[in-house]
């Protein structure tokens, strides 16, 4: 009876291992068992389906039951019908990218339980998007609708997707931040440049707590009302340039106190509050350039204890004055070229900062006349008798490079007929020639005259060239 029961048991143990030995091969068999015609699979992200520029008019009707990846990228699919990709238990990502789909079918992605990224970007042709288009992928956590001629969206469409992180909208039509948005916690990365959004209203982001990145650049954002980000205070990267805002509320960036990039170039801005960064204490990279600023407030930079790079380049400062910088003294890199600089005693300070930490050049001067075209680096700053700094043009230094076009000093000219004199002079005796020829009196000669003939010409060639050197100056 014992060894009946033993013998079972190795029997069961033999038909184990060999159920889990064939289960790969099976999983194998299975992914090529079903793959659709013209298109490729592998076992690379276990099972993949590659299906990309087949010019395909729709969507195959059968896909690998182990699929984990399926690319249907750039063919002519225009329609997503009910269950269009069937049951696939096992699939992660979906790319759908520059077709021509023009209608979803709003339970298109059912089937799909365990899809965590959606691409659909580059279909130009979607436009309007149902309530309930993505309602059945429940563990979604990056959808891509980049570029798909969009000009709103359902508030609601996304309330069953409670695990959708990342969602890139750039490139499309909105007039404004979709409030389809509003209360999604687990968003961290949200991409709305280069559409058509004119505000940031007080409640756009409401209620994103967990939000890092935000990038509204190239948008025709004109107005950001107060504290319309102080729900994100978890915020680390900002992007509003290029945008047409020329001033801010004073508590824009109330709150920010993660933010570590801020972007607010190519605006129209004229003047930086000293609180507009009151609570910026970790940001680290600050992008002001391509605005219209002429004046910084002091303090503006107070509390930006942690800022590695200034960029100012690009707009109408004249000045800079010590104590508008002096809290950020010890930055890492700044950017000031471009700007109309006024190259006197108030930017003193900045020529010994350029000149003791080497971190920034090319800061043309303007003016005063004296300097104008002048690198500060080279402008030189004298003191008075008292210890007072003096303006370039206070003093009697000169800036001067001559131009071919200019004349040369009329004692340039004296000493050029002089020269033509000595050198029209008849030759001389050998003894005549014995300041020339002392680092030759070792040398030997057979005939005097030819000695002193050939010294005679050593000195011509030198002349000459001395001379060819003064007309070129002087031409």
């Amino acid at each position: 009876m014992q060894c009946q029961m033993l013998m079972e048991k190795a029997m069961c143990f033999n038909i184990l291992h060999a159920f889990l030995f064939i289960q790969p091969v099976y999983a194998i068999w299975a992914c090529f068992r079903a793959c659709p015609s013209s298109c490729v699979c592998t076992q690379e992200r276990n099972c993949s389906v590659l299906c990309d520029r087949l010019g395909l008019p729709e969507i195959p009707s059968e896909f690998p039951c182990e699929a984990s990846f399926i690319n249907l990228d750039k063919n002519n699919i225009k329609f997503l019908s009910e269950r269009a990709f069937g049951t696939l238990p096992s699939l992660k990502c979906l790319s759908l990218s520059h077709n021509n789909i023009s209608f979803i079918t709003p339970g298109a992605f059912k089937g799909l339980p365990n899809l965590t990224e959606l691409k659909m970007a580059h279909n130009e042709y979607i436009r309007y998007l149902h309530t309930r288009t993505f309602s059945a992928l429940k563990n979604i956590l990056k959808l891509d609708l980049a570029d798909c001629n969009l000009f709103n969206i359902p508030d609601r469409i996304f309330i069953d997707l409670p695990f959708l992180n990342e969602l890139i909208f750039f490139q499309n039509n909105f007039r404004r931040i979709p409030g389809a948005i509003r209360g999604m916690r687990n968003l961290t990365h949200v991409y709305l440049e280069s559409n058509r959004i004119e505000a940031v209203a007080y409640n756009s982001l409401q209620d994103l707590t967990n939000l890092k990145y935000l990038n509204l650049q190239d948008n025709k954002i004109n107005v950001i009302h107060d504290m319309s980000f102080q729900d994100c205070q978890k915020m680390e990267f900002l992007f509003l340039n290029d945008n047409l805002l020329y001033e801010l509320p004073e508590k824009s960036f109330k709150g920010l106190r993660r933010l570590k990039m801020l972007n607010m170039g190519g605006n129209a801005i004229t003047n930086v509050s000293n609180v507009w960064f009151q609570d910026l204490f970790e940001l680290e990279v600050l992008y002001l350039e391509r605005n219209k600023i002429s004046y910084i407030e002091e303090g503006a930079f107070e509390n930006l204890t942690s800022l590695v790079s200034l960029h100012l380049n690009s707009n109408n400062l004249v000045t800079l004055p010590f104590e508008v910088f002096k809290p950020v003294y010890f930055i890492g890199r700044l950017f000031l070229f471009k700007n109309p600089w006024e190259c006197d005693c108030r930017i003193e300070w900045l020529k010994e900062w350029m000149d003791n930490y080497k971190l920034v050049r090319d800061i043309p001067c303007s003016s005063p006349a004296l300097v104008a075209g002048i690198d500060l680096s080279n402008v030189m700053f004298t003191k008075s008798r008292d210890g007072m700094c003096l303006d370039p043009s206070e003093h009697n230094l000169t800036y001067f490079v001559p131009l071919p076009t200019e004349r040369v000093p009329c004692t340039m000219e004296s000493k050029l007929s002089s020269l033509i004199s000595k050198l029209l002079r008849p030759v001389g005796s050998f003894e005549d020639q014995s300041n020339v020829t002392q680092d030759f009196e070792n040398s030997t000669f057979t005939d005097a005259k030819d000695t002193g003939i050939w010294l005679n010409s050593i000195v011509c060639k030198e002349m000459l060239c001395y001379i060819f050197l003064m007309l070129y100056l002087l031409f």
